[in-house]
């Protein structure tokens, strides 16, 4: 299963991307034997040119074409940003603002912030949660916001862990559903039957409509 990670933080180090790879971690340890999960990070910091000039110009530059690719072809997605002025922050709406408006469409999302303070702890759900219901994503039930106090303190680590385990069992059944839907394309084909051979064998349409008439 492959999981995207976007960190919106800009320092370095970044109490923002530790969070984001705590989660992914989490994700990691929570996810079946049999679906292991391959993680991609985007960092915002790296891009923030990119996308400044993808709003003037309308084209995405090499290194921003590939995360809008990354992020539109994964089973999953974490989302951290940094807490401005009690919201997301610009960098992090940019970057969601230049995706194609159906990348996120039914994918299972974690939503996750720091910041300094745990007053900001509502960002989670008056700013992010409804910014990913509008791109149509599934957001997980449980959000994750770190203070500067929850670093090393009781309750983050749950929250990461029941968080982690929410997005891995939501991307362990689009994984199989996707699995499941390549496996009947490859065998069902609209109008078609298997034949003696292994192949397929054309069935009429008046055939198919006969089928359909009610028996008597």
């Amino acid at each position: 299963m492959k999981l995207v990670v976007v960190s919106a933080g800009l320092s370095v180090p970044s109490s923002t991307r530790l969070l984001a790879d705590r989660l992914a971690t989490a994700v990691g340890r929570a996810a079946p034997a049999e679906a292991p999960v391959d993680v991609q990070v985007v960092e915002l910091r790296e891009l923030a040119v990119e996308i400044a000039h993808f709003f003037t110009n309308g084209f995405p530059g090499k290194a921003l074409a590939a995360a809008q690719e990354a992020v539109a072809g994964a089973d999953g997605l974490i989302a951290v940003t940094p807490v401005f002025s009690a919201s997301y922050s610009g960098l992090f709406k940019s970057f969601f603002d230049v995706l194609d408006k159906d990348a996120l469409v039914g994918k299972p999302v974690l939503v996750a912030a720091t910041g300094g303070s745990a007053r900001h702890s509502l960002v989670l759900e008056h700013a992010l949660r409804p910014l990913f219901a509008y791109l149509r994503a599934v957001v997980v039930p449980t959000a994750v916001y770190a203070a500067s106090e929850d670093w090393g303190a009781e309750g983050l680590e749950g929250r990461i862990e029941r968080a982690a385990g929410e997005l891995a069992g939501l991307m362990t059944g689009l994984s199989a559903g996707k699995a499941a839907t390549a496996s009947r394309a490859a065998t069902e084909l609209p109008g078609a039957r298997s034949g003696a051979d292994g192949g397929f064998t054309v069935v009429p349409f008046a055939e198919q409509l006969a089928a359909l008439a009610p028996k008597r």
